[in-house]
């Protein structure tokens, strides 16, 4: 493997209410610890609504569920295997502390507003882990805001204006112009995409076939 590390743009689109886009952002972290320093990746986080239409309070997050796929039995069967690969990749999900499934658009602008500041990768581990391991309403502004101040972010005056309303807005459509259905979707330098919270050797492969020569995939 060369020495030298080559930068790789990385756009995900995500849902900071999608268990599966928290799933895959650490595979691909654990991806590029792998490779030892070979890649600098350069990282932006995109809008991705799941619940577009969903009211600014959200909605009770078990009338949601049977709505949204009938059975319990379901969703239980899904939480099931969400919990599997969150042990295995160290995230406690605790499905049973969740009481609201919440509009997250403002949430969404929280990220914009991060990647202005240089820190928003800290803000949706914070988004993350309110959400799936606390059960916190990440729709709430107060809510927002004290995740913001944990991750060194001041941004109360912020949640309370319109800044970033009409570019969240503009960055949301153009990950549906580019043809992405769903999340986790990471796309690599504005061209090869991954779909989905991927095993690790599919985003070690992906970063190989970028720039990498030896296979390193031998080695997981």
């Amino acid at each position: 493997m060369s020495e030298q590390s080559e930068a790789v743009h990385i756009d995900i689109y995500s849902d900071v209410i999608c268990p599966w886009c928290y799933v895959g952002k650490r595979r691909l972290e654990r991806a590029l610890a792998l490779l030892h320093g070979a890649v600098q990746a350069q990282v932006r986080w995109r809008p991705f609504q799941l619940n577009p239409t969903m009211p600014k309070e959200g909605i009770d997050r078990k009338a949601y569920l049977e709505a949204k796929f009938g059975r319990m039995s379901i969703v239980e069967e899904m939480e099931h295997r969400l919990l599997e690969a969150g042990r295995i990749e160290r995230i406690s999900f605790a499905f049973h502390k969740m009481a609201v499934t919440p509009n997250t658009f403002l949430a969404h602008r929280l990220i914009w507003y991060a990647g202005q500041q240089g820190c928003q990768n800290e803000i949706v581990n914070q988004l993350f882990k309110g959400y799936f391991e606390e059960g916190l309403d990440i729709g709430s502004a107060p809510v927002l805001a004290e995740l913001a101040d944990r991750a060194g972010l001041h941004a109360g005056q912020f949640l309370t204006s319109e800044e970033g309303v009409v570019e969240v807005k503009a960055e949301e459509l153009g990950g549906h112009k580019l043809g992405i259905r769903a999340v986790p979707y990471f796309m690599f330098n504005k061209a090869d995409g991954i779909s989905g919270a991927q095993p690790v050797e599919v985003f070690v492969s992906a970063f190989e076939k970028i720039r990498i020569g030896p296979s390193v995939a031998d080695r997981l």
